[in-house]
């Protein structure tokens, strides 16, 4: 296996992704991968949810995004957290989720610089290749580290503030985001790990000079 086919891997896998045309504004139905999935949970509204029935048999859902809540009742998305969500005790909430969105946003951001990085390793010369990846790896391990601090702030959010009563839940975009930040932690020690056990490419040899 050579290097560019190791680095040729390593992209797939983090570049990899395509979505449903069927989408409904309450379940959406996406098949992203890496860096898709990491778009995906900023631009669907689905972070933590609440689901209930009334007596009458009607389906409440609610459904907390980044930048956005919507509720089934009244069949629309409103910008969250507006300024009069961050009264009071309100104002840390607001911090740490606005924070979150920050970050999320951060994490986009290093992930395009990792694809540039990603196509002038591919497409550069032997050396570019045998040492390009310290420049991936850090790459890719930053950006997981990034979403991993925000699905941690999501989670301690729903742990810990009082409007998550019992019935709330982590929902599909939290989940995008773990699974986005594991899978470029597992690509970047894969590109490690083949730095030290991938044979360096043949190529000319330089002739030694004598005397």
């Amino acid at each position: 296996m050579t290097r560019r086919i190791v680095y040729a891997a390593a992209l797939a896998a983090f570049l990899a992704g395509t979505y449903s045309t069927t989408l409904d504004k309450y379940h959406p139905d996406i098949f992203p991968t890496a860096s898709a999935f990491t778009l995906a949970s900023i631009i669907v509204p689905r972070w933590i949810s609440w689901d209930s029935q009334t007596a009458s048999g009607t389906r409440i859902h609610y459904t907390y995004g980044l930048h956005k809540r919507c509720s089934s009742l009244s069949g629309t998305c409103t910008h969250f957290p507006e300024d009069e969500d961050c009264h009071g005790g309100d104002r840390y909430f607001c911090s740490m989720w606005r924070s979150v969105g920050f970050l999320m946003n951060f994490a986009v951001v290093m992930e395009g610089m990792t694809l540039i990085a990603f196509l002038v390793v591919i497409i550069g010369g032997k050396q570019m290749r045998e040492r390009g990846w310290k420049v991936l790896s850090g790459m890719l391990l930053l950006a997981g580290i990034i979403q991993c601090a925000g699905m941690a702030l999501i989670a301690y959010l729903y742990d810990n503030d009082d409007r998550f009563f019992p019935g709330w839940r982590l929902d599909t975009s939290w989940i995008f985001c773990t699974v986005s930040w594991s899978v470029m932690v597992l690509t970047a020690a894969f590109i490690s790990a083949s730095a030290y056990l991938v044979a360096p490419e043949g190529g000319y040899e330089l002739i030694p000079s004598e005397g």
